[in-house]
């Protein structure tokens, strides 16, 4: 697939969203302000990406924040890159025929073992990649004492997400994607969140008991990207694969209440099934967001409960912040939980 952000790509080659994916950057010239450490957004601080395809690939950089050239870091990593590539002529193949499987192999063209592994590569339909992207083990972000306590289901989530709820005084307990429903019970949060993540929603259904039933039970609840689908899909909804997806950081969304627009980073490639007079199968839940660009659904919540989503990513990185006031939209049902108890 391709993404249209112009800078961040080293956040997008480590955003777990892109595990196992070939991506091609529509900008011109990658890599000019090299790479730091700061700038992951992996827990293993490794890229995500399968592959990367652009039109020229810089060999010297110049930023005071580099420790390092992407060439290098790249090829350290093991992630291959072709360069010298018409990307842009690449992109609109993308849009006219829809994301697809692809393979890189060297040669003029494709040979017989070359056809045999991309025959054999799985479809992104069906897939389950949230397995594979999730952490192993719980971990604690944030300082002991803080006045709020969040427990955030990790199905590949983003580094910044953490920090975002670190700096406005969170305390997050990050659980692997599997965790039961009783053990969050054990961790009484004040709040549930879900993260973003890679992969076919439909195909995470191990998650969806889990957060019906914490939901249901009046925990405030905030999913992104595929957290939002997974919400959906927990209150009946159905979800369906794009052509190519969404993928860069500027993407106009209407909040269908206020009639703001919105500028948002995305990456994903399945959508909630729905339309702004309602979600079928989910009476419970009502649209709150529409894409401006293909009116597929932005952003959901529950008429009674808790419980929102938004398709896009508010925490961006890299991309536009206009959204990043969801965070605070989110703590403030914390805290409204927390003065009625």
């Amino acid at each position: 697939m391709f993404t249209t952000n112009l800078t961040g790509y080293q956040e997008v080659f480590t955003d777990p969203s892109y595990m196992g994916q070939i991506v091609v950057m529509t900008a011109t010239m990658i890599g000019n302000y090299g790479i730091n450490a700061e700038d992951v957004e992996s827990a293993s601080g490794k890229p995500q990406v399968s592959g990367v395809l652009v039109r020229e690939l810089t060999r010297t950089h110049s930023n005071w924040r580099a420790s390092g050239g992407l060439d290098s870091w790249l090829a350290e990593c093991g992630i291959p890159v072709i360069e010298n590539l018409d990307t842009r002529q690449i992109t609109r193949h993308i849009r006219s025929e829809g994301a697809m499987r692809a393979i890189l192999a060297p040669g003029p063209e494709p040979n017989g073992a070359a056809r045999e592994a991309l025959d054999a590569s799985p479809s992104m339909q069906g897939r389950d990649l949230a397995s594979a992207a999730t952490i192993d083990h719980e971990r604690t972000v944030g300082p002991e004492d803080a006045t709020c306590h969040v427990v955030a289901y990790d199905f590949g989530m983003k580094e910044n997400i953490l920090r975002l709820f670190r700096d406005l005084g969170c305390r997050v307990t990050v659980v692997p994607a599997q965790t039961p429903a009783s053990r969050v019970r054990e961790l009484n949060p004040d709040g549930l969140f879900l993260s973003n993540g890679p992969g076919d929603p439909a195909a995470v259904g191990y998650a969806l008991d889990p957060i019906r039933e914490l939901a249901s039970e009046g925990l405030p609840t905030f999913g992104i990207c595929l957290g939002h689908q997974l919400l959906a899909l927990a209150f009946g909804a159905e979800t369906e694969k794009l052509p190519y997806g969404h993928r860069g950081g500027n993407h106009p969304v209407k909040d269908l209440s206020s009639g703001a627009v919105l500028i948002t980073s995305q990456n994903h490639g399945f959508a909630v099934r729905a339309t702004s007079k309602g979600v079928p199968g989910a009476k419970e839940l009502e649209v709150t967001h529409l894409n401006l660009n293909d009116h597929t659904v932005e952003g959901l919540r529950h008429k009674e409960l808790p419980v929102v989503g938004v398709q896009y990513h508010p925490e961006a990185s890299p991309g536009p912040h206009d959204a990043r006031s969801h965070f605070l939209e989110f703590l403030q049902t914390l805290d409204s939980k927390q003065l009625s108890s």
